[in-house]
């Protein structure tokens, strides 16, 4: 029987980076979502056979329909606006459930030993790191919702982030205070012998957690792709440090694959902004997550504009580029833009789509925004492939992005932002800004760009602007 667990647990791990390789684009994401679930539920088969044994066959299948029951409806209901709350709370469950495997290997190994009572370091460590880091990404992701879902009053968010000085204090010794009780654990704690022993590792649990609470609570919006990417990767490396304590190879497999695909994403996100992980984490700008703010502080004139206006400049254009962000998502004009965008192509405009790589909530937020519209891949242009397009294009729009298209990271020198790199919306002939209002964007700093020569102003909901654009191109 152990041959066949073998088996399944190797056809399993091809799965899950098959799977994973069908991630790398939109036209085959589906199917590598598709073939990664069923390499879980191979791997899941797999575990029951090896722990075949074990009296609590209830308590399992209950776990499992439980977590069907819990699971399905969120992932079948939410909208693709929240799918970056959904994306935190499901990682920060992975995380909460690795802390608490910690937990009860600590409680059913007499303190992380053996039965015959010699201390087993794998057990140990894999255990302890996956308390303290499973912890953190729990309680991290809870934070990273409760902003994403804007449940956090924006004035007590601002002073938050104002705050970040003392958060990091308080981080530094929260983390020399989980060192210091791990390593008791691992040395002194015995339950069998000790009834205060289980009140040491719920003291490892609750200070890991107000690590993981203070560390995202000053992390402003802008950042918050960033730490979405960065708790799942601790998740994963959590996970893999709990398969590691249980000796279960499907969880150090598919840990490591979640936290170094997660690590290298974080990495690629952070030098998409220019900045490094440690002052994402410990020195993050812009908190006040949209707090609205006039654009025009710098003097200049907003120049609004109608949809009419907006379509005969798109309808004789040789070249139109959409910059879509978090703005589109809200109001779901991904299939309103679609259909503009087809008119445009009958009447010979070539269009394009800018994606800057933080665009929207969470990595590759826009690019599967626009795929569910069947947006042609080939039509979606990264930044670097796009920001030479702008300064040959008659007309950019720009739905709803701000942060990612705020030429103050490239002018600014005094700007929370300057050196990110952005896109250059502002070297086209002309922009079409489509906004609700004139409020600022996530990282709650002014757009010099509402305010340029070449800019105009579509007021508006976006997927009802653009609905009126495409009735005035076919009027045309």
């Amino acid at each position: 029987m152990s041959y066949l667990v073998s088996i399944l647990y190797i056809v399993a791990f091809g799965m899950f980076i098959y799977g994973l390789m069908g991630l790398t684009g939109p036209k085959t994401a589906v199917r590598g979502n598709y073939i990664a679930a069923v390499g879980m539920l191979l791997a899941v088969v797999a575990t029951l056979i090896d722990i075949r044994d074990t009296g609590n066959w209830i308590i399992i299948v209950a776990g499992l329909v439980v977590g069907v029951v819990l699971g399905v409806p969120p992932a079948l209901r939410t909208k693709m606006t929240a799918m970056p709350q959904l994306v935190a709370m499901f990682n920060g469950v992975g995380g909460g459930t690795v802390a608490l495997i910690a937990w009860a290997e600590f409680l059913d190994t007499d303190g992380f030993t053996q039965i015959d009572g010699e201390p087993t370091v794998h057990i140990v460590i894999g255990s302890l790191f996956a308390a303290i880091i499973g912890s953190i990404s729990f309680w991290g992701s809870i934070v990273a919702y409760v902003k994403l879902q804007e449940l956090l009053n924006k004035n007590v968010e601002k002073k938050l982030v104002g705050g970040a000085k003392l958060f990091q204090i308080a981080n530094v010794l929260l983390a020399v205070a989980s060192l210091a009780i791990a390593v008791y654990i691992g040395i002194n704690a015995d339950p069998a012998n000790d009834p205060t022993a289980g009140i040491w590792i719920l003291a490892l649990l609750v200070v890991a957690g107000l690590m993981g609470l203070f560390v995202v609570l000053p992390i402003g919006g802008a950042d918050m792709p960033v730490v979405i990417s960065l708790l799942n990767a601790l998740t994963g490396l959590s996970a893999a440090a709990a398969g590691l304590a249980l000796n279960n190879t499907a969880m150090i497999v598919a840990g490591m694959i979640v936290g170094a695909s997660g690590t290298i994403l974080t990495n690629l996100m952070a030098k998409a902004m220019n900045r490094s992980i440690p002052a994402i984490v410990f020195g993050s700008f812009g908190g006040d997550g949209g707090v609205a703010g006039v654009t025009d502080a710098t003097g200049g004139t907003v120049k609004s504009t109608s949809s009419s206006d907006a379509a005969i400049q798109m309808a004789y254009a040789n070249q139109v580029i959409v910059v879509p962000g978090y703005g589109l998502a809200v109001a779901q004009a991904q299939h309103a833009v679609k259909e503009m965008a087809s008119l445009l192509e009958q009447r010979g405009v070539e269009v394009k789509y800018a994606i800057h790589p933080v665009a929207g909530r969470m990595p590759g937020h826009m690019n599967v925004l626009l795929a569910e519209a069947e947006v042609s891949y080939d039509a979606l242009k990264e930044m670097d492939d796009i920001n030479g397009e702008f300064n040959r294009t008659d007309v950019t729009i720009v739905i709803g992005a701000n942060d990612v298209t705020n030429p103050a990271a490239r002018n600014d020198s005094s700007s929370p932002i300057y050196g990110m790199p952005i896109l250059n919306v502002d070297q086209s002939k002309s922009v079409i800004v489509l906004k609700r209002s004139m409020s600022s964007g996530y990282a709650g700093i002014d757009n010099p760009l509402f305010t340029a020569d070449n800019t105009s102003m579509l007021f508006g909901d976006a997927k009802k602007m653009v609905a009126e654009v495409t009735e005035e191109l076919k009027a045309l």
